[in-house]
């Protein structure tokens, strides 16, 4: 504990590390967006050939896949990355973004992830300050990141993330790190259910589902993190931006309207702004509102 306090009572030392440690994190997060949801769709498989009772002969042979087996593979010639290959950013510039044995490119996403991880890590100290409260709210702006690429890859926003994540936001504003646990517990409640009376009301309406149950977690887990208070600026800031990106898709990328847009990304990015402004915007707005 001495220790974090001295880092945190020097910036010169502080944001380095932090910088360090968001393109890490970022690293991590380039595997867990590439491997849950193929882990999801394992395990759910599994559980399908369970429940049909296909003999176990006859079930589909397939690779067992985890956060850390097996070893990261070029997927073109099947190279494993190595430590020296897999350092973040670094790596990808010293190959020339190209695996090492084929040549063949490698996504600039990796990297983008990367560096994005560590600019929003250092930004959220840097807003919130230097606090334990602001450290604990990097575990926030990390899953997010996570939530928003797996959903945009997949259209998923997995159990694995979004409850633990309202759990943790509970647990940790018990002790009042982010906002009081009043707010906290009726923020994780608000959150789920304002979403989820959406969603049944579009559905009666118009026979359609509207978004995925992930939404209304992903967004009582911001409320469980946040307090209620945020809400109503989460809710305006992701659905402004979701508008503005699905008008635009329809009208100058040729998407078609029935073509689903995944809106976890959105309340990810909200959420984010939120936790950096929150005060500052629900004040904006309601200065709006009240002329």
């Amino acid at each position: 504990m001495e220790t974090l306090n001295t880092l945190l009572a020097h910036p010169a030392y502080l944001y380095p590390t932090l910088l360090v440690l968001g393109l890490c994190i970022g690293s991590f997060l380039n595997v867990v967006i590439l491997r849950l949801p193929k882990m999801l769709d394992q395990e759910w498989r599994c559980q399908c050939e369970e429940l049909l009772e296909v003999p176990e002969a006859q079930r589909a042979a397939q690779q067992s896949i985890g956060l850390a087996t097996p070893r990261s593979r070029c997927p073109q010639c099947g190279h494993q990355i190595t430590a020296l290959e897999n350092i973040p950013v670094i790596s990808y510039l010293l190959l020339g973004g190209k695996c090492s044995s084929c040549k063949t490119k490698i996504s600039v996403r990796y990297p983008m992830i990367e560096m994005a991880t560590g600019l929003l890590t250092v930004l959220t100290v840097l807003l919130l300050g230097p606090t334990v409260g602001a450290l604990w709210a990097l575990l926030l702006v990390w899953a997010l990141i996570a939530l928003a690429m797996i959903d945009f890859d997949t259209q998923l926003l997995p159990d694995k993330i979004t409850l633990p994540l309202l759990w943790l936001g509970l647990v940790l504003n018990y002790s009042s790190q982010i906002t009081d646990f009043e707010s906290a517990f009726w923020g994780a409640v608000a959150g789920y259910m304002v979403l989820w009376l959406v969603y049944h009301a579009f559905r009666l309406t118009t026979g359609k589902e509207g978004m995925g149950y992930g939404d209304f977690k992903l967004l009582g887990a911001l409320g469980a993190w946040l307090g209620w208070q945020m809400l109503p600026a989460v809710i305006l800031l992701s659905s402004l931006v979701g508008a503005i990106i699905g008008i635009s898709l329809i009208l100058f990328g040729g998407r078609g309207r029935e073509v689903p847009i995944p809106f976890g990304p959105y309340l990810a990015a909200a959420g984010i702004l939120a936790l950096w402004w929150g005060p500052q915007i629900n004040h904006a707005w309601l200065s709006y509102l009240g002329g």
